[in-house]
């Protein structure tokens, strides 16, 4: 009995005692993180002197350790880095415009939840980040991270689950032996590795998948019930002339409507990716093609009409006995001429489709938005460290919305995108003029300035005797606008047309040159393009497919 009785107060003192350091672990592990609570509000802040990097919506971000902090150093601009363009729907009521992006990107009715979760805040931040807002969203990590140290993790398992996991039979397949183990145990030598085997034999090229299309017809849908008659299917009843003036109207009303016609079957693809006739017309209408873009100055900078005097001249003396309208009708008939001329080079190799994709042109149902985002170091105590001083975080937008008839509007302003792009229109240009009703909530206008531009051509901007190739000439644009302090200034940017993204074409203006003239002196001022990012083209809905 007292050797059981001996056993029993051994294991209830080791019992004791590891409950005992069991809770002195566990105080230490609080103070600590209390300790590391206290202390990363001042190192994000000793931190927050360089810029965050801008990363798509809901992707990760780069290192997750530091996704709250700021890059030591600023790098420089990369289209990866910068925000994308987003499209824009139309706003809830004529004069209604929501007063972030968040609340404009829900439904009509729905109040934004605040955030009360870790995860929620990451989120939030994360749209704070893409829309261009790097002080909100450096608060929100903030609060995220002091509420959850692994708050990144959870959101990457919830956003992009398969992403981050391992893939075990994809990374064994890479090497030499796993291949050969996806063979059959059985397989003699002599047969080659199964993996490599394919029914359908091996993968076709984009053209020759299109090409083996040909052949094909649009099939009508099958009965609902096995045996009755199927549903009449009037489309692929229709001759092949009718058929692709039906797709040639659509083209017309809508170039993304009639893409996506490929997605309905494979004759529908053949068409949309092989008829050249649809993308001739696409091409040289005046729609969506290169018989809106302007070659040639058709306004004033203050939209005004042009007087026969203040058209440059192309034609020599020749342009003497032209009135101003069949000036402009020989201008058009010259872009025209350039068109057909640049279909048939090497570079677009006599395909419409090509000249389509590759050739600069303007788009008009939508805007063009140039995030900017800069630090400015606050003013220090004298009992403050140099790494513990204050910093400004600073965000601006440019915007630039353009018009078939040669006009444009240009506005820098703090407001976000949901706030402008709705009001970009000439009519609420000229209503705010003079700092006019500055209480509607379309005031914003106010600091809105006219302008005129134009693209580059051979006639224009090509030096006489170069010899260079006309579609080398192309791709630069050309913008005067009013100035921000005074009649006797004028704004010219030089832009250059450019594409980011895989997919998207004429989706960027990279900037070339920004300057001011002063009418009265004939004087040129530079300005300094240190903090100016590129623009970035984004679809507004309630553009429809851009006015005049």
């Amino acid at each position: 009995m007292e050797s059981e009785l001996e056993n029993f107060r051994e294991q209830w003192r080791a019992e004791v005692a590891r409950s005992r350091n069991t809770a002195t672990n566990s105080t230490s592990t609080t103070q600590q993180q209390q300790q590391q609570q206290q202390q990363r509000p001042q190192k994000v802040q000793a931190a927050s002197s360089s810029r965050l990097p801008h990363r798509g919506r809901h992707e990760p971000p780069t290192n997750p350790k530091i996704a709250s902090k700021i890059a030591s150093h600023q790098h420089q601009e990369d289209d990866d880095d910068l925000t994308r363009g987003e499209a824009f729907d139309e706003p809830n009521g004529p004069v209604t415009v929501p007063n972030t992006l968040a609340a404009f990107e829900q439904g009509p009715g729905e109040v934004e939840k605040e955030p009360e979760t870790a995860l929620e805040f990451y989120e939030k931040a994360v749209d704070k980040e893409t829309a261009g807002k790097l002080g909100d969203s450096l608060h929100l990590y903030r609060r995220a991270f002091r509420l959850d140290n692994h708050v990144e993790k959870a959101y990457r398992d919830k956003h992009f689950p398969g992403r981050w996991g391992k893939q075990p039979q994809q990374q064994h397949a890479s090497t030499p032996e796993a291949a050969a183990a996806t063979n059959p145990s059985n397989a003699p030598v002599t047969v080659p590795n199964t993996a490599h085997h394919s029914l359908d034999g091996p993968p076709l090229s984009l053209p020759d998948l299109i090409a083996s299309f040909a052949g094909l017809s649009i099939q009508g849908a099958p009965p609902a019930v096995e045996g009755m008659p199927p549903p009449p299917s009037p489309m692929s009843q229709l001759p092949e002339e009718i058929l692709v003036h039906i797709l040639r109207d659509v083209a017309v009303l809508d170039i993304a409507d009639f893409v996506r016609l490929s997605q309905v079957c494979k004759r529908f693809a053949f068409l949309v990716a092989t008829e050249d006739r649809i993308w001739r017309r696409v091409s040289l209408g005046e729609e969506f093609g290169f018989g809106a873009m302007v070659y040639h100055f058709q306004r004033g900078i203050s939209w005004e009409d042009l007087s026969r005097d203040d058209t440059p001249r192309t034609l020599e003396d020749a342009e003497d006995f032209l009135t101003l309208e069949e000036l402009r009708q020989h201008q058009k008939a010259e872009a025209e001429a350039t068109t057909l001329e640049l279909v048939r080079s090497s570079l677009y190799a006599s395909s419409w489709q090509n000249m389509w994709r590759r050739r600069p042109r303007i788009r008009f149902n939508g805007c063009y938005i140039s995030t900017v985002n800069y630090f400015r170091q606050g003013q220090s105590t004298g009992n403050q460290i140099t790494w513990n001083s204050p910093v400004h975080i600073v965000t601006y937008y440019r915007y630039l919305r353009f018009f078939r008839d040669g006009t444009v509007i240009s506005l820098l302003t703090t407001a976000d995108p949901a706030d402008v792009v709705h009001s970009l229109t000439k009519e609420l240009v000229r209503q705010h003029e003079n700092k006019a009703m500055a209480y509607l909530p379309t005031a914003v206008m106010s600091e809105a300035r006219k302008g005129r531009w134009r693209l580059s051509c051979p006639a224009l901007d090509q030096q006489e005797g170069s010899g260079a190739d006309p579609a080398e000439v192309e791709g630069d644009l050309f913008i005067e606008t009013e100035s921000s302090v005074g009649p006797k200034y004028e704004y010219r940017m030089d832009l250059a047309l450019k594409s980011a993204g895989k997919g998207a074409r004429n989706n960027k203006l990279a900037w070339k040159g920004f300057w001011s003239y002063n009418r009265l002196t004939d004087d040129w001022g530079t300005f300094e393009l240190k903090n100016d990012k590129a623009y970035y083209f984004s679809r507004v809905k309630s553009y429809g497919f851009g006015g005049v």
